[in-house]
């Protein structure tokens, strides 16, 4: 049944995914844990999408139950049995790899990517490398320290500028530098949650982000997204609290720049070797035109104000669906081995 999905419209993969749903019963998935909470600084981001992601499998008849891995122990998480999981962790020890390689030890399937690819996203330094290695499109950057040279950083990537820690999402410890006084205090915030900081060009244009799903040659870009926050200001409060926060699903974009921008968005994915789903955040550049990737998130946020599922609802499928989706593409990273070895064999 299943497609090559980047030869259809993100309409087809919807109607596809719910045909599939139609023959799954929920109770074939056996016994599943959503892992919620954890010991990041997004904990709590983390507990609203992973009460989202449970009640929507409870809606459809799955047996799920959440596991939060910040208050229970490795054997715990054993001891429960589980047939599969749903990560909904955000940040580090749920975003980068290190969830999912105990989950790999325990042989339990899991949602979203697999070891190296969570520990390649999550650190911005290295998916920038990846992405610059294939020829993709990203702000220059460059890394900090306390001995860092300021004017020459300022001189290198002008004004204003980026800086935020390497390994953090949701905006956390970031700031938008307008002067060469405030980078100093700029750098010493981001380094509170990471002692490797990125100071970055500064793209000043519309903020998109692109959702995608699928493994492989198999993928594609869900709705673009544009993001219009209260003066140009989208920090952790305006992501997740805020009613101010406009979002333009899909925004009145000329069609070959949104087809750019969704082939970016799968390219990023593929070569970072990503499964399951995944969210882009791109900067389109006002003067040329020119999409360029900031971000890629392997566990995108889930609840009432988080983007993947706001794009899945206008490509046609629904919260609890799609939740139900995520959860059937659960894999281990050596059975996809498998699998492929068996293909080329």
């Amino acid at each position: 049944m299943r497609q090559l999905l980047n030869s259809i419209s993100y309409e087809q993969w919807a109607n596809t995914a719910q045909q599939e749903l139609l023959q799954v019963r929920p109770e074939s998935l056996g016994k599943v844990g959503v892992l919620l909470g954890g010991r990041s600084a997004e904990r709590e981001i983390s507990l609203k999408s992973g009460g989202g992601v449970l009640n929507a499998l409870l809606t459809k008849g799955a047996d799920a139950h959440a596991f939060d891995p910040g208050l229970r122990s490795i054997h715990e998480l054993a001891s429960e049995q589980f047939d599969r999981v749903f990560i909904a962790l955000h940040g580090r020890f749920g975003e980068d790899g290190t969830i999912q390689g105990l989950l790999e030890q325990l042989q339990i399937p899991y949602t979203g990517s697999g070891v190296l690819a969570s520990a390649m996203a999550i650190d911005k330094q290295v998916t920038k490398r990846v992405w610059l290695s294939h020829g993709l499109a990203t702000p220059k950057y460059l890394m900090l320290s306390p001995e860092s040279n300021w004017a020459a950083v300022v001189e290198q990537l002008g004004l204003p500028l980026i800086v935020k820690p390497s390994r953090e999402g949701s905006s956390l410890g970031l700031s938008k530098v307008t002067t060469l006084e405030d980078l100093p205090n700029a750098y010493a915030l981001a380094a509170k949650l990471d002692f490797e900081v990125m100071a970055e060009e500064c793209i000043i244009g519309d903020e998109l982000t692109c959702p995608i799903v699928g493994n492989k040659d198999q993928v594609v870009a869900l709705p673009i997204i544009k993001i219009i926050a209260p003066k140009n200001n989208y920090d952790y409060h305006h992501k997740y609290f805020s009613n101010e926060t406009q979002y333009i699903c899909p925004p009145e974009i000329d069609t070959q720049i949104e087809a750019e921008v969704r082939a970016l968005a799968v390219q990023s994915y593929q070569v970072l070797g990503c499964r399951g789903w995944g969210r882009a955040d791109i900067m389109l550049d006002q003067k040329s035109g020119r999409p360029y990737l900031l971000e890629m998130n392997t566990s995108p946020g889930m609840t009432n104000h988080s983007l993947v599922p706001m794009a899945a609802k206008h490509a046609g499928m629904n919260y609890e669906n799609f939740v139900m989706w995520i959860l059937m593409q659960a894999t281990l990273s050596q059975e996809l081995n498998a699998d492929s070895m068996k293909a080329t064999s």
